[in-house]
């Protein structure tokens, strides 16, 4: 039913959401976590079609004994650097483009020919690293 008065809505502050977690996985502390769309669990950064790249681990999840959704991994939303494959390397040139998930601490320049999700946008890029804004789509 629509409003007919104003309404107290509660909001998330949107930075830190948990997660349940997949069977069989551990999830390491700073991963990049993605959601397993066959299965709606949460499970580190892989070469895959069709994960949701969620954000940053805060912490360790480790499932590897336990049911899907047992635990439940923290993860954080905002921008954070990950490696950068050297085969095929994002540049400064590509500010403002997606990168796409190699593993749970590396990120390429494009989807290695559709065998790879969409880790999120290239914010910039150093010496160390890509700087990457990932954001859970909505």
């Amino acid at each position: 039913m629509a409003l007919t008065a104003d309404r107290d809505t509660i909001k998330r502050a949107g930075q830190l959401t948990s997660y349940p977690v997949e069977v069989g996985v551990r999830i390491f502390a700073g991963a990049l976590v993605v959601i397993d769309p066959a299965t709606g669990f949460a499970r580190p950064a892989r070469t895959a079609v069709g994960d949701m790249a969620v954000g940053r681990a805060s912490e360790e999840a480790d499932n590897t004994a336990g049911l899907a959704g047992a635990i439940n991994v923290t993860v954080e939303h905002g921008t954070f650097r990950y490696g950068n494959l050297a085969a095929d390397l994002v540049t400064l040139a590509d500010v403002g483009a997606d990168c796409f998930i190699v593993d749970d601490e590396d990120v390429a320049r494009t989807n290695g020919g559709a065998t790879r999700s969409r880790a999120g946008v290239v914010m910039d890029v150093d010496a160390l690293g890509v700087w990457v804004k990932i954001q859970p789509s909505t």
